[in-house]
C-alpha cells in the first residue's frame, strides 16, 4: 500500500474509531465512512497525498468509492514503457 493511501486510510479510521480496519473493497460512501460533511476535507487530503489536482466538477464518485479504487485512480505507479 502506498504511503499516501495509508495516510488516507488512517484519516478515515481516525474519524471512525469504532473501526479497526477498512477492507480494500468496502464501499466508503455506502458505509458512511466518507459523508457530505467530510467530503471536501477528504478530497483536499487526497490531492495532497496523491499530488493530483482534483476538479470537483469532473470527479467520478466511483474513483473514491473504495480504497482499491482510490489506489487505482490516485496512487497507481506509472509504468515506464
Amino acid at each position: 500500500m502506498a504511503d499516501g493511501l495509508q495516510t488516507v486510510k488512517s484519516w478515515i479510521l481516525e474519524r471512525h474509531p469504532e473501526r479497526e480496519d477498512i477492507a480494500p473493497d468496502l464501499d466508503l460512501i455506502e458505509n458512511r465512512l466518507i459523508d457530505s460533511l467530510s467530503f471536501v476535507e477528504f478530497v483536499f487530503l487526497l490531492e495532497q497525498e496523491s499530488g493530483t489536482s482534483i476538479q470537483m466538477e469532473t470527479l467520478e464518485v466511483d474513483s473514491i468509492r473504495t480504497l482499491a479504487a482510490i489506489e487505482e485512480h490516485f496512487f497507481k505507479t506509472a509504468v515506464e514503457a
